[in-house]
Parts: C-alpha cells; structure tokens; sequence
C-alpha cells in the first residue's frame, strides 16, 4: 500500500515514517516549500492508498481522482476546511484530525503574541536597532479581561494559563467545559458581552459559514481603543479590510495573528504596514514537540483505517 505524505512538517518526520514503512507501507514524499492546489494534488493522489496532508487544496475532483484505492485522509493538524468533507463521505474516504497534538505550542504563541502586543516588544526592539533608546508604555495582564471565542483544546489551554496570570475569563462557546468554571472560574457569556468587554480577546473557532468574519466592522466598533485581538485559528475569521481600518484609525490597540486570508499575505496587504500588528507565518504548531505528535498520530490513524480498524479521531 502507498502512503502520500504531503505535509511538509509529516515528511521531514523520521519518527512518523518510520512507523509507516515498519508496516511495510510504500512512503511518497510529496511535500514540498508550499501546500499543494488542487491540479497538483490530483497527479500526486492517483494510486495511493492514504494521504497525510498539511493545508493542501483536497476538493471532491482530488478524491475522485484517488478512487478507488484511497481509504483515508489524515490531516497533519486540527483543521480540516481544506478537505472536502462532502465529498469524503460519498467516496467513503476516512478524514482524521491530529487531534490534541498542537494545543500548546498553539497556546504558547497566543501569549507570545499577547506579551508583545501589551508589552511593545517589537516596537521597542526595532527602534533600538534603529539607534534609538526610548520607552513605549505597556499594560499589565494581572486583572484584565480576556474573552476566548471556543474552548477546545486550545481555548482551554489558554484558559488555564490566563488564569494563572490573575486575570478575568470570559468565553464563549456551544458548550460549556464545566471544570473550566469551577476550577478556574471561566464565565461563559455571548460574543457581543466579550466585543465589549474584553481588553484581550482571542479566537479559537473553526472556519465555518458562521463564523467567516466574525470580526468585522459592526463587532470591531463594539471593542475597547484598549483592546488587543488575537487570531491564531483561521484567516476567514475575519474581515482583514474592516480590521486594518480600525487598527489605522486606532479603534482598536492591536492585532497578533499566525493565520491569515492569504497566505502568503499579497504584497500590498495593508496588516503588513501597521506597527500594531504582529504576524507570525501560520507557525502555532510548529514545534519539535507538536510536529512529532501531531505527524504521529496522523501515521497512527492511517495504520488504524488501513488495517481494517475504525479511526479514533474522525471527522464527524
């Protein structure tokens, strides 16, 4: 049986394929220095029986062109709006997710970015590189607010660690994770409550039709001057017009994000030009750490489906 590996972190990972070929399965390195679009993807699927794929273009024509051999799409990650799920199921193709393998190094960035932003790390570290020796007053975490929009595994790590730093929790979410309440005292609330009250928020939402764009014109007026907004879940979350206009006319303080609409951002993408925005290239979970376990586990669940076994994190 012949394995596809197309995500680049997957493939560089000897630990993930070793365990594939210790099954005597055939590895094809299909990576390469960016995700694959879809014409790309339908030469590399033909005859392959599973596919460990990063943010790769797999729409309906990609899974048809893998019939009738491919069995299952192992996302190296979390996300999987990249996938044609639809189309999944009418081929009977497996999608899994790597699920609880990159919460942390996720979680990590989030508050890189939130210290940078409160603390104007980057401002300050450029202008003394420019010869200059001058403070730019920052905010303190202990006792502020931060709303996170979804506690999943990455909310939740957020969660705990904000707690830590003595600060207020509000989130929200469709379900309530009871032991973030009544052990770190979590309030959940609605996401208009958070617009307006958080001094930090911070999206962990999946990219769905409900949620493209939450941050807009309409919730960005809602927000604090003071307030810091961080993205480190998908670029669709936001209007990125809308966003750059408030941050310019200093709306809202401050913008960090690892994900974007387009990535790489176009040129003349107007976030690139603003002091108060701190961009990181979608690297979350990019760590030792979570790269081994996430590309594991991905490894794992193609031995699962193709051994005849049923997944243990599919996508529902």
């Amino acid at each position: 049986m012949k394995v596809l590996i197309t995500a680049r972190s997957a493939a560089k990972c000897k630990v993930c394929t070793d365990l594939l070929t210790a099954k005597g399965y055939e590895v094809i390195d299909g990576s390469g220095a960016a995700p694959k679009n879809e014409k790309e993807m339908i030469n590399l699927i033909k005859d392959v029986d599973a596919v460990i794929a990063g943010v790769d273009e797999i729409t309906g024509r990609v899974i048809e062109a893998g019939m009738p051999n491919l069995k299952i799409i192992a996302r190296n990650g979390v996300g999987y709006n990249n996938v044609d799920i639809l189309a999944a199921k009418i081929h009977n193709v497996t999608v899994t997710l790597s699920v609880g393998t990159n919460n942390v190094s996720v979680c990590e960035l989030v508050f890189g970015l939130i210290f940078n932003l409160a603390r104007n790390i980057n401002t300050q570290n450029t202008a003394i590189d420019k010869g200059q020796w001058s403070r730019v007053m920052g905010i303190e975490l202990d006792g502020k607010t931060i709303g996170i929009a979804g506690t999943g595994h990455i909310g939740t790590a957020v969660a705990i660690r904000a707690h830590a730093f003595g600060m207020k929790i509000l989130a929200c979410d469709i379900a309530i994770n009871k032991e973030l309440v009544n052990k770190y005292g979590v309030i959940y609330t609605d996401m208009d409550t958070i617009f307006r009250e958080a001094d930090i928020i911070t999206l962990h939402l999946p990219a769905t039709a409900e949620t493209n764009n939450i941050i807009n014109e309409s919730t960005l007026s809602l927000m604090k001057p003071s307030t810091i907004l961080i993205n480190a879940a998908r670029g669709d979350l936001v209007d990125e017009k809308a966003l750059a206009a408030a941050l310019q006319a200093k709306k809202i303080a401050g913008y960090g994000a690892d994900t974007l609409k387009q990535e790489p951002p176009r040129e003349d993408e107007p976030l690139l030009k603003l002091s108060n925005v701190i961009l990181t290239p979608h690297c979350g979970g990019y760590t030792k750490d979570a790269v081994i376990k996430s590309s594991v586990t991905a490894a794992e669940e193609v031995i699962r489906v193709l051994s005849g076994k049923p997944a243990k994190f599919p996508v529902q």
